[in-house]
């Protein structure tokens, strides 16, 4: 007897139709866990009414000097968020190099969905936007 998986299913938050039935697309599985973790991480504490503790504050790195301890901050709130919020997955590592050209950060997360071995790793890059 096989092992059952599950599958999780999200809205695509582009709303981008499907071209034969005009339904909104979804994804599903890593994507849909990769597009929660993304509107995690870019949701400040308080933006939800009934939930104001949901989110992470990276926002608030964004305007520090780039060294070290910000590096570590930024890694500390990811993974406290991740942990705590994102229960689908076992949150493996989570990385994040200063790019002092760009004057932002390279985020790295790796992770598995707890019924599936296959680690998945979203990158992406953090700079302030004013």
């Amino acid at each position: 007897m096989g092992l059952a998986t599950r599958t999780f299913s999200d809205i695509d938050m582009d709303f981008m139709p499907n071209p034969i039935t005009d339904d909104i697309l979804k994804k599903t599985n890593e994507n849909a866990i990769a597009q929660s973790i993304g509107n995690l991480l870019q949701t400040a504490h308080y933006e939800r009414l009934f939930n104001p503790e949901l989110g992470c504050n990276l926002k608030r790195y964004l305007f520090e000097p780039i060294d070290n301890i910000t590096t570590n901050n930024i890694i500390e709130e990811i993974t406290k968020t991740i942990v705590n919020y994102e229960t689908r997955v076992q949150l493996l590592d989570v990385s994040a190099n200063p790019d002092y050209e760009n004057n932002g950060y390279d985020v790295s997360i790796k992770f598995i969905i707890r019924n599936d071995p296959q680690p998945i790793t979203i990158t992406f890059f953090l700079e302030r936007v004013r």
